[in-house]
């Protein structure tokens, strides 16, 4: 395994490469702000956005889970004391830094799953429907709270949250501002999977480390073409869909599983 930082609250881990110094294709990165329950200020949202920059352009990277150091949160949104603080001027200079962090992990372009415990909340619960798969134990709490504080959710709650549980269904949730805990949020499609305190973070690696087995080209085509084609017509969509699949049809990757399927044994992607 290996280690960067980004900034002071942001670590990305590499997992995966065999114990030879390989650098690995499941890359965990790590909200790292442990003393405000990563409650995201302009620097840690700079840090979010860069990091995901980084890992976006590494064609190495296969996966990426979103993690966090908090034993009690996941991450409580937004640093609201830093936003107090600000004036007017401020504030609006500082929302495309703040956009950078959730739209760094929306527009990742490998397979991402978030893996959630204690609170996420916010801005933190909207970092993890940014991610294609959330994780989540029995301690999770999730909701969108900005309408009790009066703001809206603005890392993209009201679009990301509407295409994972219906429009009416995220309607309830923004305008009540309630809290969910982790059974409920399971069965109204808010977390995908549920799994015992604690292991949040090792299931959703685990679960990672099985998607980064399949080919690098053919997930991110198909995460291509899953992004693009939501919210389109049926027509619209299966010619997103077809693109994707002509960007993959005559690559190394196709050959490769041919291959390995034929010959009985596992690929050797050369990822492109």
């Amino acid at each position: 395994m290996t280690e960067e930082r980004y900034g002071e609250f942001v670590l990305v881990r590499r997992h995966g490469g065999g114990g030879d110094g390989a650098v690995g294709p499941v890359a965990e990165l790590v909200l790292d702000r442990p003393k405000a329950m990563n409650a995201v200020s302009t620097e840690m949202a700079r840090s979010i956005a860069g990091a995901c920059a980084a890992l976006g352009a590494d064609r190495d990277v296969r996966v990426v889970v979103l993690t966090s150091t908090h034993e009690r949160a996941f991450c409580v949104g937004a640093d609201l004391k830093e936003r107090n603080s600000f004036s007017d001027a401020e504030l609006v200079r500082q929302r495309p830094v703040a956009r950078g962090a959730y739209t760094g992990v929306l527009e990742l372009p490998v397979p991402t799953i978030a893996a959630v415990h204690g609170f996420a909340l916010g801005g933190g619960f909207e970092l993890a429907l940014a991610c294609d798969v959330i994780v989540a134990d029995r301690t999770a709490v999730v909701g969108l709270p900005e309408v009790s504080v009066g703001v809206i959710p603005g890392g993209g709650g009201t679009q990301l949250l509407p295409r994972r549980v219906g429009a009416a269904r995220a309607a309830e949730l923004i305008f009540t501002a309630r809290r969910v805990e982790a059974v409920e949020a399971r069965e109204l499609g808010l977390v995908d999977q549920l799994v015992e305190e604690g292991r949040d973070r090792e299931e959703a690696l685990a679960l990672g480390a099985r998607i980064a087995a399949n080919s690098p080209v053919g997930l991110r085509a198909a995460k291509r073409a899953l992004r693009l084609g939501h919210g389109l017509d049926l027509r619209a969509g299966l010619e997103v869909e077809d693109a994707a699949w002509r960007a993959v049809a005559f690559s190394g990757d196709r050959a490769e599983g041919v291959a390995a399927f034929n010959e009985k044994r596992k690929p050797e992607w050369p990822g492109e």
